[in-house]
């Protein structure tokens, strides 16, 4: 079997900013919800895809935000799409798929956790991490657990993280830590970018790791001034470093109701006619190739 845990919330995003705005007949704005919905429908609809769960951040603020101030919030959210979180949720629990409403957690930690859980069960072929956000290529482990970008068709292995990133999926909180990270609010360490933190992880792997001699480097094609500059800005921020890596790396001990048969679709519930015909677009449900 293959499990594919999705991003909730950035499905919601996506469809918010790309799918047409629609007003159910009480006045709400449902489109990203309702579009949302389309999607699963249409996954659901591929005769591979047997075992799902939708994580959401239920609210936006998260353990992260007690940890950095600086850290991504919900202010500036279009109340339009910030109303349609409750309405996704519904929607996709009526479809009959298991739903993670994070509120302590991200929905980055969830997934991370479902795919730590269920990674080494004989029965499950691969675990596909269906978002295109980069904390997840941290969860990449060979072909096994691997990402997919549902949008562009995109699937990302062991292999495709390092040909992206440069560095090996262990490294990829370290990675995030240096060259910062503007959708979740911290900036990384002055003068690293993303040639400089691959070359010196791909080589050192974990922050702690890169000597303070830079003389030991070796990095090829990079001069030693250059290197110096990195070492001097890293000593410096050091304790910044290591609290964005912190920030970077998904917690894999989200407790998580559900064990591998509750993720199993068996089909969606007679309520999702209901609060489909509510927000005003009867025919998803048409679509639907099994019930329940």
């Amino acid at each position: 079997m293959k499990i594919h845990l999705v991003d909730g919330t950035y499905e919601l995003f996506r469809n918010y900013y790309g799918a047409p705005p629609k007003k159910a007949p009480d006045g709400r704005e449902a489109g990203a919800a309702l579009g949302l919905l389309r999607s699963l429908v249409a996954l659901l609809g591929q005769p591979e895809v047997t075992h799902v769960a939708y994580a959401f951040d239920h609210v936006i603020e998260s353990f992260r935000n007690d940890l950095y101030p600086g850290y991504k919030t919900g202010e500036g959210i279009d109340p339009d799409l910030w109303n349609q979180f409750q309405i996704a949720e519904d929607l996709v629990a009526a479809a009959g798929v298991a739903v993670w409403p994070m509120v302590e957690f991200e929905a980055d930690d969830a997934m991370a956790a479902g795919a730590t859980r269920w990674k080494d069960e004989k029965s499950v072929e691969q675990i596909l991490l269906c978002s295109p956000d980069k904390d997840l290529a941290q969860m990449v482990s060979g072909t096994r657990v691997v990402g997919w970008d549902r949008r562009r068709d995109i699937v990302l292995d062991e292999e495709g993280v390092f040909r992206k990133f440069g560095v090996t999926p262990q490294s990829i909180p370290d990675y995030l830590a240096l060259v910062g990270d503007s959708a979740d609010g911290y900036p990384g360490i002055p003068g690293w970018g993303a040639k400089s933190a691959s070359g010196v992880l791909s080589k050192f792997v974990h922050l702690e790791f890169i000597p303070e001699d830079v003389r030991t480097w070796g990095i090829k094609g990079m001069a030693p001034g250059r290197a110096a500059s990195l070492a001097a800005n890293l000593e410096q921020h050091r304790e910044d470093a290591l609290l964005f890596r912190r920030l970077a790396t998904l917690r894999t001990d989200v407790p998580l109701a559900e064990n591998l048969g509750d993720l199993e679709w068996r089909g969606a519930l007679p309520e999702l006619t209901e609060l489909c015909t509510d927000l005003g677009d009867s025919s998803i449900p048409e679509r639907v190739t099994a019930w329940q």
